[in-house]
């Protein structure tokens, strides 16, 4: 019988081996994770208060900005412990915890945007059966079924790299990802590197032709509408959608369908920066900022909150 792995810990190279830039790192991806922890986490409370907001779209908005707070607090709050204590290590089970983690939320991100665009779909198409359709109990079980594709795009090929040996210890990222994971094993990963590719396609594709498939029925209702305004009206409701989902899918195709040489890891990086630090700061502002009803919301609840504070 063959011995299982002597390494038990990994080396996080992180962005950079230089202290001064580390430093930058640490302030930059501080700032980020603050701001977006505090903004996703204003619309999930918004939800949860206002009366307005008890519609699916803002339900799923509310779930979407838990995900983002899952998702970039997975990965953050390691490597800034790591930047400040010096300690670079991880253990592999803790390694491959947090490479649960991060898939499954961010795959559980995909499935939800494209219910999402259905969502929108549905409000556009169809309004005067909106709430029936879009029923509480249906968007409870949409949302439990993003949760379930998730678990199932990120099982099979972790349970089989589970039982990988390693040889080497070293992680050129600054988390624990399935690429530099792999290249540390001395195991044969071609079953596992085909699984991932094929769960990474098989979960963008899937997602993808649902958005694609809604916002064709969503642009040809807007463009039979007889005046610019009610298009401009109609426009404006999934606009925010849109740009949510260029920047997730655009960013997420680049990492996983693009094959990767050795002398990209440095632009890898940079893009995985955007997804799990940038995108989740800028997805409540995106929201928020191009939402009239989230805004007047937040402004009646500092109402609320500044009434309740002189008594």
């Amino acid at each position: 019988m063959r011995n299982h792995s002597a390494i038990t810990t990994f080396i996080i190279l992180g962005l950079t081996s230089d202290p001064q830039l580390d430093i930058l790192a640490f302030v930059f991806l501080f700032i980020t994770y603050v701001l977006s922890v505090m903004g996703n986490l204003t619309i999930i409370v918004l939800v949860f208060v206002d009366a307005h907001l008890k519609t699916a779209m803002y339900f799923f908005l509310q779930n979407f900005s838990f995900l983002e707070v899952s998702f970039t607090s997975a990965c953050v709050p390691v490597y800034l412990y790591m930047i400040a204590s010096g300690d670079k290590t991880m253990t592999i089970k803790a390694c491959f915890s947090q490479l649960f983690f991060v898939v499954l939320f961010g795959a559980t991100e995909f499935f939800l945007l494209a219910v999402m665009s259905y969502d929108r779909y549905v409000a556009i198409c169809k309004p005067l059966h909106y709430v029936t359709i879009m029923n509480s109990r249906v968007c409870r079980i949409l949302i439990v079924c993003c949760w379930v594709c998730g678990f199932l795009i990120v099982l099979p090929p972790l349970s089989l790299a589970l039982h990988l040996e390693f040889c080497g210890f070293v992680i050129d990222h600054f988390f624990c990802d399935a690429s530099p994971i792999l290249k540390n094993s001395c195991s044969d990963t071609w079953l596992i590197e085909q699984l991932v590719i094929v769960s990474a396609v098989l979960n963008l594709i899937t997602t993808l032709f649902c958005v694609g498939l809604s916002y064709v029925y969503i642009t040809r209702m807007i463009l039979r509408l007889p005046s610019l305004q009610q298009r401009k009206k109609a426009f404006s409701t999934c606009s925010s959608h849109m740009i949510v989902v260029s920047i997730s899918y655009g960013s997420c195709m680049f990492m996983y369908i693009k094959p990767s040489a050795k002398d990209e890891v440095a632009i890898n990086k940079a893009v995985s920066l955007l997804t799990i630090s940038v995108a989740p700061l800028m997805n409540p502002f995106i929201y928020s900022l191009r939402n009239k009803q989230v805004k007047q919301s937040f402004r009646d609840t500092l109402r609320r909150l500044a009434f309740l504070s002189k008594k």
